[in-house]
């Protein structure tokens, strides 16, 4: 999500308060220092696939065809999680959860069995929400490995998504990420849910931007995104649009560890 901080997962208003202070910085991979990753977009891995994937969850999709966009929540679970996930499930729309560890993973490992059992994509959206390029290589790896053991033990699946707090990489996040078997996957679609709890303003944010193969970023910890969601998969769905998990985005190719995916 593009703007916690350690102690923010607290409340959603304290989410809210810091948010605002870098609300792009997700977006530009304008990293720490000189350095600068180059991204991969979901049509060129589509283009040059490793092996022939096919889409899984609620039914195969080739978006080399189809108008796909994946939708994504960050930083759960939440109190309002099992209520999207009824949502998801009436829709019959899949998602990628992007889940932090402390207080959320911890506190509603039902919901995140329940994901994986849904069709949904688990991945890591780290432990404690620290900006990675701000801390020490060993404490990354501490990161990215605390919520992967935890989703793995809950749903027998090992994550092999991760989205860094904030958007924030560089050349260390990038290669231990890599060296954990971890590609990042960035968004190309943002209601800054994060600075309002007006649903219909979050839901005509996310349309104005929407475009085939986008990312979605959504936040199921604030109380006017859920309602939200209905509204944007219908309208979505009535322009055309097939919705798809990040992996099913990138088939018959597939996310490799240590590459960033951005629309």
């Amino acid at each position: 999500m593009p703007s916690l901080t350690r102690k923010m997962t607290r409340t959603g208003k304290a989410f809210r308060a810091a948010a605002v202070f870098s609300a792009a910085a997700g977006l530009t991979l304008a990293l720490s220092g000189c350095t600068r990753l180059d991204t991969t977009a979901p049509s060129t891995v589509r283009a040059h696939p490793a092996s022939d994937v096919q889409a899984a969850g609620y039914g195969a999709v080739d978006c080399r065809t189809a108008k796909c966009i994946a939708l994504t929540f960050d930083a759960g679970p939440s109190e309002n999680s099992a209520r999207l996930l009824d949502i998801l499930k009436e829709k019959k729309v899949p998602a990628t959860f992007f889940l932090l560890g402390a207080r959320h993973i911890e506190k509603y490992p039902e919901l995140v069995k329940r994901m994986a059992a849904e069709g949904h994509e688990v991945a890591s959206h780290t432990w404690d929400h620290k900006i990675l390029t701000k801390i020490e290589p060993d404490e990354i790896r501490d990161e990215l490995k605390r919520p992967n053991d935890a989703i793995e033990k809950l749903t027998g699946h090992r994550p092999t998504l991760m989205r860094p707090p904030q958007g924030r990489t560089n050349d260390t996040v990038n290669a231990i990420s890599k060296e954990m078997g971890l590609a990042e996957v960035l968004w190309s679609v943002t209601a800054k849910d994060y600075t309002t709890n007006d649903s219909a303003l979050i839901e005509k944010r996310v349309l104005e931007q929407a475009s085939r193969d986008g990312i979605i970023l959504l936040h199921d910890i604030y109380p006017g995104t859920v309602p939200a969601v209905p509204g944007i998969i219908d309208a979505l769905k009535e322009r055309g649009y097939v919705f798809v998990t990040v992996p099913q985005l990138l088939a018959p190719g597939k996310a490799e560890p240590g590459q960033v995916y951005r629309p």
